[in-house]
C-alpha cells in the first residue's frame, strides 16, 4: 500500500471519534460560547480599540470548562476568481510571531517556496502579549513601519468596528485598502503552495501536491484536533476533566506519530509536506513550553526517539531553523497576560543546544531525495 494510502487509512480509523467527539463539544458550547452572546463580561480581556478582544478568556471557554477556539474572521481565499483576493506582488504585509506556531507556519512555507519580503513584507509583533494585545514594539518608534500602528488591534477596529473576536497572528493586511483581509491559519498555507507559486524561487518544492491533497487535508484535520490545538485545550481548560481528557488525546496520537514516524521520513514517505509544517510548529514548543505551561508532563518530545529526530532534522532545513526562536518562545508563554505566572519569572530551562546535535534519519532512511 502507498504510504499516502496507508496515511489516510490510519487517520480514518481515528476520525469518526474526533469529529464526534468536536460535533458533542459544539453543540453542548452553542448557546453559550458565540461571540457577543458569551457569559463572560464583556468589559473585560478586551482592547481599547473598538470591541476587539484581547484574551482568549474573552469568548473561548465553555460552560464546561472546555477552551473552544474562536472561528476566523477573515478568511476570503486568495486567487483569480471574483471576490477572491488577488495575487499581487507588494500589495500585502504578514504579521506574525515566532511565539505563535500558526504564524511561524506561515515563515517556513514562505521560507521554503522562496516567496520574498519583496512579494509578501513582513511585520513582526513582541512575543509578549501585552493586555492592549500584540504590540509592535521591536520596531523604531514602537510601530509597525509600513501599517503605521503600535498594537495590532487597531487595524482590526479599523476594518470592522463591530469585531469582537482577538486580533490573532498571522494576519495579512492590504496595505492598499489598510485592511485586514485573510486570519485563517487553518488555509493560508495552502494558498502560498498553490496560487503564489509564480513567485516561487526556481527548484521550490512541492508541499501540497495535488495527488496527495486529500491525505494531507485529513491528516491536517488530525493534526489541528489532536496536536497543534490540542495542547492549548488541555492548557486552557478550566476543569479536571478537560485537562485530562485532552491530556490523554495529545499522548495517544504523539504515540501513534512516534510509530508511523519509524517508518516513515517524513509525514507522506521521503516528501516533506504541508503536514510536516503543522506537526514541527507544536513540536519545536513543546519542551519549552506546552510540557510546563500547560501541564503535559508524561513525556516531552525528547524523550521520544522517531518524533525526536525527525523534529531535530527538520529544524536542521534553514526554513524551519530561521523561524523558529526558542527564547521568543519562553518569553511569550510564560511571561505577559499569556500566562499565569505573577511575579513574571522566566524559565532558565531547557537547554535547546541539543537541537543542533545529529539527527538520525540519514542513517535511518538515506540522504534526502530533494533539497530544501
Amino acid at each position: 500500500m502507498a504510504i499516502e494510502e496507508s496515511a489516510c487509512c490510519s487517520i480514518s480509523a481515528h476520525r469518526r471519534r474526533v469529529q464526534n467527539t468536536a460535533s458533542a463539544e459544539q453543540n453542548k458550547n452553542n448557546q453559550v460560547n458565540q461571540i457577543g452572546n458569551n457569559p463572560v463580561d464583556q468589559n473585560t480581556n478586551t482592547s481599547a480599540f473598538g470591541h476587539v478582544a484581547t484574551s482568549e478568556k474573552a469568548h473561548e471557554t465553555s460552560a464546561s470548562g472546555a477552551f473552544v477556539r474562536q472561528k476566523n474572521r477573515f478568511d476570503t481565499p486568495f486567487g483569480a476568481k471574483p471576490g477572491q483576493l488577488p495575487v499581487e506582488a507588494g500589495r500585502y504585509r504578514l504579521i506574525w510571531t515566532p511565539l505563535c506556531p500558526w504564524a511561524t507556519r506561515q515563515k517556513i512555507a514562505l521560507g521554503l517556496l522562496g516567496i520574498g519580503e519583496d512579494v509578501i513584507s513582513v511585520g513582526k509583533v513582541n512575543p509578549v502579549r501585552t493586555p492592549e494585545g500584540w504590540e509592535f514594539s521591536l520596531d523604531p518608534g514602537g510601530k509597525d513601519p509600513v501599517l503605521g500602528i503600535r498594537y495590532l488591534p487597531e487595524i482590526y477596529a479599523e476594518t470592522d468596528p463591530s469585531y469582537e473576536g482577538r486580533a490573532t497572528v498571522p494576519t495579512i493586511v492590504d496595505v492598499k485598502t489598510h485592511k485586514v483581509v485573510n486570519n485563517d491559519y487553518h488555509r493560508l498555507t495552502n494558498y502560498w503552495e498553490t496560487v503564489w507559486k509564480p513567485f516561487w524561487k526556481e527548484g521550490a518544492p512541492d508541499l501540497y501536491p495535488k495527488e496527495l491533497r486529500t491525505g494531507i487535508d485529513a491528516l491536517n484535520e488530525i493534526l489541528f484536533n489532536e496536536i497543534n490545538n490540542g495542547v492549548y485545550k488541555a492548557g486552557f481548560a478550566e476543569t479536571q476533566a478537560e485537562y485530562e481528557k485532552n491530556y490523554h488525546l495529545v499522548f495517544d496520537r504523539l504515540d501513534w506519530l512516534e510509530a508511523h514516524l519509524a517508518e516513515n521520513r517524513f509525514l507522506f514517505g521521503d516528501r516533506l509536506t504541508d503536514s510536516d509544517i503543522r506537526l514541527y510548529v507544536t513540536l519545536a514548543r513543546f519542551d519549552s513550553a506546552y510540557y510546563f505551561e500547560f501541564r503535559l508532563n508524561k513525556k516531552r518530545i525528547r524523550d521520544y526517539d522517531n518524533l525526536w529526530n525527525y523534529a531535530k532534522e527538520l529544524q536542521s532545513i534553514p526554513a524551519f531553523r530561521e523561524a523558529t526562536d526558542f527564547d521568543a518562545i519562553k518569553r511569550g508563554y510564560f511571561l505577559g497576560d499569556a500566562g499565569t505566572n505573577p511575579y513574571q519569572i522566566l524559565p532558565l530551562g531547557p537547554d535547546n543546544s541539543v537541537w543542533e546535535e545529529p539527527n538520525n534519519r540519514t542513517e535511518k532512511f538515506g540522504p534526502l531525495k530533494y533539497r530544501y
